[in-house]
Parts: structure tokens; sequence; C-alpha cells
């Protein structure tokens, strides 16, 4: 693998190296050259993968193709702000339902992360410098959009000696001061390779939600998320309850990437021992035969066990379906995440 170049100490998982587009970031020219609606182009670290069967989805997985007037409103604003969104570069099955209600997940710092994990659709390679007017255009697009609740996340920034921290936090303060009324969920990167004072910078411009994916059990870190730690990130989110107790803090998990359910336990006991208040666990999607293989399709039913087992553990709040996603509803729930925690502290 590559060595970690000199701003970036990714090291062996970060991909940017491998795309022969020379050194530091890569030129408006050199980025064009990239088709990222191909396979080969947006994933070039899966090219000598073999490809995984990709098995035909059950019933309760199928998604009608978005078609409404919201849908065409969502994507229109979008486009007018320049602005890319999670939704359609992870390729996510409630795009339509999600678009149709003006609901849509911003992603800042650009549609190229540099990590390559391998149930991601998210393009991987060296990203462009920073947009310092992108705080600014999510703002206006969240009023234009008139959202309650706003979903923010990014690709990862290895790149970049913060980790994108500073960005997140002029995001939030843009949305806040456009939108005061309007709450702020933030889905973050792991910071890995970052100072830990970034965390704070971040906390510091107060979401009302901190959510970090630890995405699989442990034991599928290696071949599932190899640029990343499950202690780290499980860390992480500890640390924000430390630095912040007030913050509403999340996390999700994929199912049907080869674990067991005594792991996806284990992973719910992990959460709540560093006092994670949201819990998501949602069906892992192969989004090409490049990507990580699904292991089987979890039963609904299962999906219920796995929610009322994580109620019973104390989660203030828990979406486990087939089609749950980190912001699926993500402003629904953020109310009832609300009004469990007003319970709670009117029953202690």
């Amino acid at each position: 693998g590559p060595e970690a170049c000199a701003r970036c100490k990714a090291g062996f998982h970060c991909f940017s190296g491998r795309l022969g587009l020379g050194q530091g970031k890569p030129s408006l020219e050199e980025a064009k050259l990239r088709d990222l609606n191909i396979p080969e182009s947006r994933h070039p670290e899966k090219a000598h993968r073999a490809d995984n069967a990709q098995p035909k989805k059950p019933d309760w997985i199928r998604v009608k193709a978005p078609t409404s007037k919201g849908y065409q409103d969502t994507h229109r604003i979008m486009r007018e702000h320049g602005l890319v969104t999670v939704c359609e570069e992870a390729g996510c099955p409630n795009a339509g339902e999600c678009w149709s209600q003006g609901h849509a997940t911003m992603m800042i710092m650009g549609e190229i992360c540099t990590r390559g994990c391998t149930f991601c659709n998210v393009a991987t390679g060296k990203p462009q410098d920073l947009d310092v007017f992108e705080p600014g255009r999510v703002a206006d697009a969240v009023q234009k959009l008139g959202l309650n609740h706003v979903v923010i996340t990014s690709v990862d920034r290895d790149d970049i000696d913060d980790g994108g921290a500073e960005h997140f936090a002029q995001t939030i303060r843009a949305v806040r001061h456009r939108s005061p009324g309007t709450t702020i969920e933030i889905l973050t990167p792991d910071f890995l390779h970052c100072a830990p004072s970034v965390l704070e910078t971040v906390v510091a411009a107060k979401p009302d939600v901190f959510n970090h994916n630890l995405e699989t059990v442990p034991s599928l870190y290696p071949s599932v998320r190899p640029g990343a730690r499950y202690f780290h990130s499980l860390r992480l989110l500890q640390r924000v309850k430390e630095i912040d107790p007030s913050m509403f803090t999340k996390s999700g998990i994929m199912v049907g990437l080869g674990e067991d359910r005594q792991a996806v336990h284990q992973v719910m006991d992990d959460m709540r021992a560093a006092d994670i208040d949201f819990l998501t666990v949602g069906q892992y999607l192969q989004p090409s035969p490049k990507h990580h293989a699904v292991d089987r399709f979890v039963h609904p039913d299962e999906f219920a066990a796995y929610e009322k087992a994580a109620y019973g553990k104390g989660f203030l709040m828990v979406s486990a379906t087939p089609l749950t996603r980190s912001s699926y509803h993500a402003g629904d729930d953020f109310e009832r995440l609300r009004a469990a925690r007003e319970k709670k502290l009117a029953n202690a």
C-alpha cells in the first residue's frame, strides 16, 4: 500500500495515493478526468477485488422509485446551491421518501473520501481543497427547504490536520444563524489522525445531536472498515458526553455483513457503557459487486428483537428496521429522543 504523505497520517488505509494523479490535491483538470459514475473511477481501491454476487432482495427491502414534486423540488435546491448529499452518494434506498418530504442529508467537505471502506459507495481518492463558502450555502439551503431538523455529514478528510472539525463547526454556526429554530444533527468522521482537541471544536459549536457510526462489530473491522478503529470510535462518542453531558449522542451499525447476534448485543453493551443515547440498526445493502458481500438479509422479526433488547439495555431511542439508516426519519426521532430524556429525568 502507499506510504503516508507529508500532510496525511492515514498511511496504509488512505487510498488517495492510488489514483496516479500526481502529488498534492488534484487540479480541476485532473478531477474532471474522473467520471464518478464509472465504478472503476469511483472506487479505484476496489478494482482488484473479486466480484461478489449480489443476491436478490426480499420483499421487505423493496422501495418505490421517486416521482413526486417534493422530490424534484429538493433535488433542484440541492443543485442550485452546489451541494452534495449522502442520500445520492451512498445510494440510500430511502432517498425517494425523504426527499419527497423535503428532507435531505447534506454531505460537506466534498464528494471524495480519503478512506476506502468496503461497504461504502462514496467515491475514494484525493479530495480537493475545502470550499470556504460551503457553510453559507448549506445554511441557505436549510432555510429555503424550511427544515425543522437537518442532518449534516461528511466524507473523511485524513488530508486535513483537523480532519475538517473547524469546517463542521462553521457549518453548524452558519445554519444556527440563518435558521435558529432548526435542530442540527451531525454525523462525523472519526478524526482518527487528529489531535484530541479537534473534537472540542465540533462540540463547542453546539449541535443538538452528535452521531458517529460504529458501522459493524469489532471482529469485522479489518474487512469492512479497515481504515478505522472500533475502540477509537467508541471513545470518541464517550468523550462527547464528557465534554458536554447535555448533548445527545447517536451511533449505528449495519447487520447482514457476517456478524452474529451475540456480537451485536456486545456492541450495544459497549455503546451503553459509553453513554450513547440513540441506536440505529439497519440492513447492509451491497452497492456493487466489488463491495463487501451481503452475508444474509436479516428478517424484520430479528430487527424487532434487537430493538426490544436495546431498549432493555437503556437506550433512550432505538430505530431497528431493514431500511433504517442514520438519517432516516431523523427529525421525528429527535423529538421522540428529547421526550424520552424528559420522561427519564421526571422519573429520576
